[in-house]
C-alpha cells in the first residue's frame, strides 16, 4: 500500500478536520471527513441509484467545498501514478513537452 498524503482542510486548526489521502497502489482516494447525521444518510439514500441503503462496511462524509482543490490534487496523483504504471515508471510522459527533464 502507497498512501500519498494530499492535504488537510485548510481552515484547520490541527484537531480533527476532513483530509485526503491518495493510494497509488490501489488508485483510490482516501477521505476523512466529518461523519454524516442520519438526516443527510437518508437523503443520500433517497437519491442513490441502488436505493439500498448506505452498507455498513461503508460511510458517508462531509467534505467542505473549499478541499475541492485538495481532491483535483489528489486525483492528479493517481492519474500520474496510473501514467507511470502504464508507461513502465517513464516519467517523461508525464511531463509537459519541452521540459528538458
Amino acid at each position: 500500500m502507497s498512501i500519498q498524503y494530499i492535504g488537510i482542510d485548510p481552515d484547520t486548526r490541527g484537531d480533527n478536520c476532513p483530509t485526503i489521502w491518495a493510494d497509488t497502489d490501489s488508485q483510490e482516494l482516501i477521505a476523512q471527513g466529518w461523519l454524516a447525521d442520519t438526516g443527510l444518510e437518508a437523503a443520500c439514500n433517497a437519491t442513490s441509484p441502488s436505493r439500498a441503503g448506505i452498507p455498513d462496511t461503508e460511510a458517508v462524509v462531509r467534505i467542505p467545498a473549499r478541499m475541492v482543490p485538495i481532491i483535483r490534487e489528489a486525483c492528479d496523483a493517481l492519474e500520474r501514478a496510473q501514467l507511470r504504471e502504464t508507461t513502465g515508471g517513464d516519467d517523461a510522459l508525464s511531463r509537459p513537452s519541452g521540459d528538458a527533464g
